[in-house]
């Protein structure tokens, strides 16, 4: 049974005109924090721009919310920025380093700690947000850039070096020992990943398949081909009963995690950028044409 095409401005509830680059999403209850050119700034339903911004000199990849503040990653110096929720001010810059400098990466929270992948070279930080001082720098594969944190565990995607060929890994880490405990193959390329709605699920740039890991096994069992999700930039996003998976050459797909096949895609392209859910809604952006959209998850039922 082929996917449901829909077009975009049939379905969005806000559509949202953001000058300069805005990107990646974290999501704040029912808003979300998108990162832009020179700045993060909150978004949500209710109204037609931001709400509140904050001046980061170079925001860059998915960040994290935890411990009363906003993670996110600043490419300028490869540092991680701490924003404070109640203040809406930086309140600590804490020099990790970042794997890419390119800034396609992801930031994770949990197990009372943020974690970064901070060296290109196969290294992932753990950031102690109660001192925002690296607490354990762990060896991982080279080449890894995303994180996520789910099932107790972090989850990093070993993307390998850019355009060389080959099926990539996940490595699962345990916060308990600072240890790799797991190293699953996946997809050629993976780069972002999510973990929620029953397993972590990675997008591979290489094929634009999705892989699904069983955290009881550590064993992909699904592979989901995504019409359209290859090549670079992107992003994955699990919530509300489905997984979502922004791609260059599709808006957004929508795979059904009860029977692992993709069931609606949204158009038209509109080049890279990000999704996340927050509340009732997913929220979609396109920095090259600087738009973000908000879809309610119930359309998808």
């Amino acid at each position: 049974m082929s996917a449901r095409l829909l077009e975009i401005s049939t379905r969005a509830a806000r559509t949202l005109v953001l000058p300069g680059s805005a990107d990646f999403f974290v999501a704040e209850g029912a808003a979300v924090w998108v990162t832009n050119r020179g700045r993060i700034e909150k978004l949500d339903i209710n109204h037609d721009g931001p709400v509140a911004t904050v001046a980061v000199p170079s925001p860059c990849g998915v960040m994290a919310l935890g411990f009363g503040s906003v993670w996110v990653a600043n490419c300028a110096d490869a540092s991680v920025h701490q924003v404070d929720l109640r203040t809406l001010s930086v309140t600590a810059v804490i020099p990790t380093g970042l794997a890419v400098p390119e800034g396609e990466l992801s930031l994770a929270a949990g197990a009372g700690s943020v974690w970064v992948l901070s060296d290109r070279a196969g290294v992932l930080s753990r950031i102690d947000p109660a001192t925002n001082e690296v607490s354990a720098r762990i060896a991982v594969a080279p080449d890894s850039y995303a994180a996520a944190f789910g099932f107790g565990s972090v989850w990093i995607t070993n993307t390998g070096e850019l355009g060389s060929p080959g099926a990539g890994t996940v490595q699962r880490i345990d916060p308990g020992s600072n240890e790799v405990v797991a190293t699953i193959a996946v997809g050629p390329t993976p780069r972002f990943l999510d973990a929620g709605e029953g397993g972590v699920w990675t997008l591979n740039q290489g094929d634009g398949s999705v892989s699904r890991i069983d955290p009881a096994t550590d064993a992909v069992v699904a592979t989901i081909m995504v019409p359209g999700a290859d090549g670079d930039g992107g992003d994955i996003a699990t919530d509300a009963g489905r997984v979502w998976v922004r791609a260059t050459k599709t808006l957004l797909s929508v795979i059904d995690p009860a029977t692992n096949t993709v069931t609606e895609q949204f158009g038209p392209p509109a080049g890279s950028g990000a999704a996340r859910v927050a509340g009732h809604h997913v929220w979609i952006s396109a920095h090259d044409v600087q738009t973000a959209w908000a879809i309610p998850v119930s359309s998808q039922r």
